[in-house]
């Protein structure tokens, strides 16, 4: 077969892309095909055509149910399915989807969620163990972000705490051994307020876990890790920016001056784990906003400023998203886009030069838009939402020991959201009966207008891929069901 060794000019590993030379493409796979006897002289530009094709479709819409995609080939199920089995004989058509326009929702989500079987549980309703776990910890926040869908004042009685993180400890307890990163901590609510943090955070790498907090960083104090010294045993801390300045964080947060401290802690943080010699790893999340992508050069500015506070510990990795998906369609309008790839074309430009080092993830919509593609997100509906949700692949879990199934759902108070709640964790029941019980009972819940709100990016792509499997079994492609795995 093809060599393995591609360069990253092969016109077959990068023919999912905008600007691909499928006729290289094509003629390389043919090539393939023949030199190995596989295919026919006669039958293999058709079918290296078609194989080109199945790359170039994947590589952009992962979520197409197989029966979809044989229709539009025009091809019989015979022949469709020694097409799906000469496509796995060439590694670089698998090579041109994972690394195609929609490559990250394969790297990051499908493929190590189809290694562990995880999709395969859901599907069968079987009630195992969340692959991943969230702990929400935080009792209350400081901030009154506009775009949050928390209740305004809602938090949690103080005198929940002791037994919260007694049932956190349980929780933690329960995490099957080899999955490292089982288990998170956010919010809900801001996870610093919590006192016992710390203490959570230090259990959980005593049982080889390895956390990462999200958090806003506004309690990320020196006081705090004098405090709490078990902040030091997470794997992460992953700041939320609201902004670049004070103004900026005001106008978002409500609150006055909090960049300035946000600033000033992850500086001081920077300080101390240089100091302490620290594995602990420090990012940033941060989300551009329409008309305002030329902040993403303050961005790497302030980035810059923070690795001055510790030379030889830089920020280790920053998270990029966009809002411009909100459309109706989920669509940018070419104005939009040409805005977007020029801004992040001289982002690159300017992290080159300033933080060399910065690991950045621009998650599913920017590394499509990156390469050429339109930036589309999932637009999960109502209609597509899963009664049955997916408790298989992820939960959350609040300070009262709620187990909710989506993780915007979360929040206390929030109109609606008690419905995606499994059960609650407590003395005498477990995290793992509460899901066992969930799926066992076979419990449905009927989504209303407005519940995709509760989905965040994960638990959109989640529900996508498995209507996708489902789809491709009901037509008969069980063997086959998701493409790749």
């Amino acid at each position: 077969m093809m060599s393995q060794a591609s360069t990253p000019a092969d016109p077959v590993t990068t023919c999912a892309r905008p600007g691909a030379d499928l006729a290289a493409a094509v003629q390389a796979v043919q090539r393939a095909l023949t030199a190995d006897g596989h295919v026919g002289a006669d039958a293999a530009p058709a079918v290296a055509r078609r194989l080109v094709r199945l790359a170039e479709h994947y590589g952009n819409h992962p979520f197409t149910p197989l029966e979809d995609v044989r229709r539009s080939l025009d091809v019989d199920r015979a022949s469709f399915s020694r097409l799906l089995g000469f496509f796995g004989l060439v590694p670089e058509l698998r090579h041109a989807v994972e690394t195609g326009p929609a490559g990250k929702y394969w790297q990051n989500t499908l493929l190590p969620l189809e290694r562990r079987g995880v999709f395969d549980s859901a599907l069968a309703h079987k009630p195992v163990f969340p692959y991943i776990v969230g702990l929400y910890p935080g009792p209350s926040c400081m901030f009154r972000c506009h775009f949050c869908v928390r209740v305004t004042g809602a938090r949690y009685d103080p005198s929940a705490l002791e037994s919260g993180n007694a049932m956190f400890e349980s929780v933690i307890d329960e995490i099957p051994a080899g999955n490292p990163y089982a288990m998170y901590f956010s919010g809900g609510l801001e996870p610093l307020t919590n006192p016992g943090l710390g203490a959570l955070s230090s259990r959980a790498a005593a049982r080889g876990l390895r956390p990462t907090v999200y958090t806003n960083s506004f309690a990320l104090t020196e006081r705090t890790l004098a405090r709490q010294p078990g902040v030091w045993d997470l794997h992460a801390v992953r700041t939320s920016l609201y902004g670049l300045n004070d103004e900026e964080y005001e106008a978002t947060t409500g609150k006055r001056a909090s960049f300035g401290r946000v600033r000033a802690n992850l500086q001081r943080f920077q300080q101390l784990r240089a100091e302490r010699e620290s594995p602990i790893r420090v990012g940033l999340s941060y989300i551009v906003l329409p008309g305002r992508v030329h902040r993403l050069l303050d961005l790497v500015d302030f980035i810059a400023e923070l690795n001055e506070a510790a030379p030889d510990r830089p920020v280790d990795f920053l998270n990029v998203r966009e809002d411009y998906s909100g459309r109706g369609d989920g669509r940018l309008s070419e104005a939009e886009r040409t805005e977007l790839q020029e801004g992040l074309l001289a982002f690159e430009e300017r992290v080159g030069r300033r933080t060399p080092t910065l690991n950045i993830d621009y998650g599913y919509a920017l590394h499509s838009l990156k390469t050429g593609a339109d930036a589309e997100l999932l637009r999960i509906r109502p209609g597509t939402m899963r009664p049955s949700v997916h408790p298989q692949v992820s939960v959350q879990v609040d300070l009262l020991g709620d187990v909710y199934l989506y993780r915007e759902a979360g929040f206390p108070d929030l109109d609606g959201a008690d419905r995606y709640i499994a059960g609650r964790v407590g003395p005498g029941t477990s995290l793992a009966e509460v899901v066992e019980r969930f799926v066992g009972d076979d419990r449905r819940i009927a989504p209303h207008d407005g519940d995709e709100y509760f989905m965040d990016g994960f638990d959109q792509v989640v529900t996508a891929r498995l209507n996708q499997l489902e789809a491709d079994v009901a037509a008969g492609w069980g063997d086959a069901r998701g493409f790749l795995r």
